[in-house]
C-alpha cells in the first residue's frame, strides 16, 4: 500500500508550481506628492526576470490596469504600475480622468518627474521581487504612451520603451537627443489626435541616436488595446491588440538580448 501512495506523492510533487500572481501596493514620492503604485508578478517562478514600468491610460491605477498588467507579466516579467496622479486620486469617469491628466499635459516637466519617480520606485523593488535590474523597460497605453515617451526623452537608462495608442507631441523636440532606450511606438491610422503629430514626431525621432520604430495600424482608432471600449473614436480591436502585443514582445526580447522565438 505504501508504494502506490509514494508514487502518487512523487507525481504530485513533480507537477509544475501553480501560478500565484502577486499584486502588492508600493508607496513612493515625486517631490511633495505621495504616490501609490502596484507591483505585479508571478511568484511561482523564482528566476529573476525583466521588469516593466507600465503607465496605464488616463484612468490611472485601477482594477482594469492591474488585470492588464497581470496578463502582460505572466511568468516573463515583473510589472510595476506607475501612479501619475497621487495615491488619493483615482478617476472614476472620463470627466474626472480629463481633469486629473490635464496638469501633466500642461506641464511636461511634471510628467517627466512623475514617470521617472515610478522608474525609481520600480528599481527600488529589486530586492523584494524577482527583478533583473539589468533588464528594465517601460510600456504605456493612451496617456501612458505619452508618459513613457517622455521618460525616454528624459534620458532614462533603460533598455526599451513601447507606447500603445499614445500621444506623440513634445514640449521640446531637442530632448530626443537624450534617448537611450530602443523606442517602439504603435498607433492607429485613424486615431486623429496623435496622428496629427505624426510628421513632427518622425522628424523629432530622426535626432534619436538609439533604435526606433513607428508602426501605424490601418483602420485602427484610439484605445485599440483597451478591452470594453466601443465608441467611434475609442474602440478595442482584438486583432490589432494581439498584433501589437506580439510586436511588443519581439521588441523587448531584442532589447533584452533574448533569442527570438
Amino acid at each position: 500500500m505504501l508504494r502506490p501512495v509514494l508514487a502518487i506523492l512523487a507525481s504530485v510533487l513533480s507537477l509544475p508550481a501553480t501560478a500565484a500572481m502577486v499584486t502588492r501596493t508600493v508607496d513612493y514620492q515625486a517631490g511633495d506628492t505621495a504616490l501609490r503604485g502596484t507591483l505585479v508578478y508571478d511568484d511561482a517562478a523564482q528566476a529573476k526576470r525583466p521588469a516593466l514600468l507600465m503607465v496605464p491610460n488616463w484612468y490611472g491605477v485601477n482594477a482594469a490596469a492591474v488585470k492588464k498588467a497581470a496578463s502582460i507579466a505572466g511568468r516573463d516579467y515583473v510589472v510595476f504600475l506607475a501612479d501619475m496622479y497621487g495615491k488619493d486620486l483615482r478617476p472614476a469617469d472620463a470627466t474626472a480622468a480629463g481633469t486629473a491628466v490635464k496638469p501633466l499635459y500642461t506641464d511636461r516637466a511634471l510628467m517627466r518627474e512623475r514617470v521617472n519617480a515610478g522608474l525609481t520606485a520600480l528599481r527600488g523593488q529589486a530586492g523584494e521581487a524577482p527583478i533583473d535590474p539589468a533588464r528594465i523597460a517601460a510600456i504605456g497605453f493612451c496617456f501612458g504612451g505619452t508618459a513613457v515617451l517622455d521618460l525616454a526623452r528624459s534620458g532614462a537608462d533603460i533598455a526599451a520603451v513601447v507606447g500603445f495608442h499614445g500621444g506623440l507631441s513634445t514640449d521640446d523636440p531637442a530632448l530626443a537627443k537624450n534617448i537611450k532606450a530602443a523606442v517602439l511606438v504603435m498607433n492607429g491610422a485613424d486615431d486623429t489626435g496623435p496622428m496629427a503629430d505624426a510628421v513632427a514626431f518622425r522628424e523629432e525621432m530622426q535626432q534619436n541616436p538609439s533604435d526606433w520604430e513607428f508602426v501605424v495600424f490601418g483602420h485602427a482608432v484610439h484605445c485599440f488595446t483597451e478591452v470594453g471600449e466601443d465608441s467611434p473614436g475609442c474602440r478595442y480591436d482584438a486583432k490589432i491588440a494581439a498584433r501589437s502585443y506580439r510586436l511588443m514582445h519581439a521588441w523587448l526580447d531584442e532589447a533584452f538580448g533574448r533569442p527570438a522565438p
